[in-house]
């Protein structure tokens, strides 16, 4: 072994000991950059017409823009996390009380009545107050975490929005550096960046847009309509909107029982429909238009990366999960596409 070869070895064993110790450095904030990588895409139509109206000004453009994500994002997502905590936080008392929430027990009475239509055998055991207290714990552990140290949100979102800030300001000069980085050639590299940003695009803009939409919109007709804890329900009702061919009706069907059996038969007409026309259309008119033309994520697989996603990420992983499994299919794509390339070339 030659000199030559003691060096690489040697740099070899730097680089890959200085990375595993930058990354132990990021680690804890490894979310927050992330999401800060997503919006500053999202967002990067907005700096764009900022750049043209402060006569290409970087760093005032990408200011703009981080006051309006502040806005339109973080204030918007504390005060809803501050309101599913609470409802959640009740509820899951009450259970641990022994009572029963109404809309849960009217769960638990529909699945006593399909026995009797269905062939279901007595041995299987449905418990949903069980279930929905577990959810209920996972949910309270990990908005409790997020909401109960100032510090660690304040820190959070400082590196959230600085890293915003700069990735709108300098995303460009970052993407051509790895792209200068990369062993591939330039336009496979820029065949990969596209699919990724197509991958993103469609993933937030697309399922998980509508999804939230749909959950919005089952929440405010659960507070018109008088059905207990609307916030909390309406985002259970955002993640069953990608279950597929049953969506938000695992929702606002039990409610709307829940509404006639407790006497409230107009409050139960007008909640049927508005889960028909206000939630229901909402997928067919909105998701052309959003999704566009980039890559579709079939309704399972985001179902699935949403409920993965939750259990690794904790709440945020309602979007970084269908985020995942979108760059990851993406790559797998490209892998292909490049393989089969080169073997015709060969």
């Amino acid at each position: 072994m030659n000199q030559n070869q003691h060096s690489d070895y040697f740099l070899f064993f730097c680089l890959v000991a200085s990375i595993i110790i930058v990354y132990f450095i990021i680690q804890p904030f490894l979310t927050p950059l992330i999401l800060a990588a997503v919006f500053a895409f999202l967002f990067q139509p907005i700096y764009g017409k900022f750049l043209f109206v402060t006569r290409e000004r970087p760093s005032l453009s990408a200011f703009i823009t981080t006051i309006i994500a502040i806005i339109l994002v973080i204030l918007p997502i504390a005060f809803v996390g501050t309101l599913i905590l609470k409802e959640s936080t009740g509820l899951y008392q009450t259970f641990m009380g022994g009572d029963r929430n109404d809309l849960v027990t009217a769960i638990e009475e529909i699945l006593n009545q399909a026995r009797v239509i269905l062939p279901i055998p007595e041995t299987f055991e449905l418990d949903i107050g069980q279930y929905v207290k577990q959810w209920l714990e996972i949910l309270v552990q990990h908005l409790g975490g997020i909401f109960s140290s100032f510090a660690k949100i304040f820190l959070s979102a400082f590196v959230f929005l600085t890293a915003f800030y700069f990735l709108l300001k300098d995303g460009r000069k970052l993407k051509d550096y790895l792209v200068d980085l990369s062993p591939l050639n330039d336009k496979d590299d820029d065949l990969i960046v596209r699919s990724l940003q197509s991958a993103v695009s469609a993933t937030v803009k697309g399922n998980l847009t509508i999804g939230l939409i749909q959950g919005i919109l089952t929440g405010i007709g659960f507070t018109i309509f008088g059905v207990p804890d609307p916030v909390l329900w309406g985002s259970v009702a955002a993640i069953t909107a990608l279950i597929p061919g049953i969506g938000t009706a695992l929702v606002i069907t039990p409610a709307i029982i829940f509404l006639f059996l407790t006497g409230n038969t107009f409050d139960g007409m007008g909640l049927l429909v508005w889960g028909f026309t206000a939630v229901g259309l909402v997928d067919n008119f909105l998701g052309p238009k959003l999704v566009g033309r980039g890559m579709k994520l079939h309704p399972l697989a985001v179902f699935l990366a949403v409920l993965g996603g939750l259990a690794f990420f904790g709440p945020l992983g309602f979007l970084l999960g269908p985020l995942f499994m979108s760059v990851c299919l993406a790559l797998v794509d490209i892998y292909f596409s490049l393989k089969i390339r080169n073997n015709k070339i060969i």
